[in-house]
């Protein structure tokens, strides 16, 4: 269950089961980092994964849910809560075609109401002064 998951997380620190507990996840292959910062999500090349093959670039709705898991696995590692911010808005940039290589993504909250959180995520590439895409994600927490 995803509440065990995300209590055993915090105890040991060890973020990558919450991947087991979420089928989509798994099947992109997301695995996740803690850093001083918080959790860095790490989204491996893989060919399933590329929406364009002419490009080729990865499928963009790949990038939006690695963008919108950044921020609910930033929140879930900032807050003392175990239960799983719901999505109110989600708005994505896409700067650049994301090559498919391996690609990164890291939340950065914004603001931290008793309702409602605000992130900020960004996903990059080789250099991560160079976003592939950016988003704002405003969660309603319970």
């Amino acid at each position: 269950m995803l509440p065990d998951a995300i209590i055993k997380a915090k105890e040991t620190g060890d973020y990558n089961g919450l991947i087991d507990e979420i089928p989509y996840l798994r099947f992109i292959g997301l695995q996740l980092r803690t850093t001083d910062d918080g959790i860095l999500c790490e989204l491996p090349a893989n060919p399933k994964l590329i929406g364009n093959p002419l490009l080729p670039a990865m499928h963009g709705g790949v990038i939006g849910a690695l963008l919108e898991s950044a921020a609910i696995i930033q929140l879930l590692w900032a807050q003392e809560t175990v239960k799983v911010p719901k999505t109110i808005d989600f708005s994505v940039d896409y700067l650049r075609s994301a090559k498919p290589v391996q690609t990164y993504a890291q939340g950065i909250i914004t603001k931290h109401g008793r309702r409602v959180a605000n992130v900020r995520v960004e996903a990059w590439q080789d250099d991560r002064a160079k976003p592939v895409a950016a988003a704002h994600v405003h969660l309603l927490l319970e």
